[in-house]
């Protein structure tokens, strides 16, 4: 069911680069890198793990999708795949949407980590 005031149940129609049955692929509001994508089911469902296994693979299906059209177009050197599933876990939309980050060589000066950065203090486990 539709939430009224979700941002992925309704999106601003120019964000939609690919609308299916279950699930939307959508340019994100407040991208942290150009491209920056979100691959979000049409039900209004919080957790990934409450979707049906049709709804995990669409989201899946057009999380490939995305990252052929992103190659395609902004010819990234890599990707972050991203899922904050709950509140503890940094999610602030409670709909779930999986985050496709396009990267290139030199965006950041030490990208090693990834998403472990999340916790800041444990993420560097490698020696200087």
């Amino acid at each position: 069911m539709a939430t009224p005031t979700c941002p992925f149940c309704a999106p601003a129609e120019e964000r939609v680069v690919r609308a299916g049955e279950l699930v939307l692929v959508l340019r994100d509001g407040f991208p942290i890198a150009p491209g920056h994508t979100l691959i979000v089911p049409r039900r209004h469902v919080g957790s990934f793990f409450d979707l049906t296994s049709d709804e995990q693979a669409g989201m899946l299906e057009a999380l490939n999708w995305a990252k052929g059209e992103l190659a395609q177009s902004r010819h990234p050197d890599a990707f972050n795949v991203g899922l904050n599933d709950g509140p503890a876990a940094g999610q602030t939309v409670p709909h779930c949407h999986l985050h496709l980050i396009p990267r290139h060589a030199g965006d950041v000066a030490d990208p090693r980590g990834g998403v472990r950065w999340v916790i800041p203090s444990k993420a560097k486990y490698w020696p200087d």
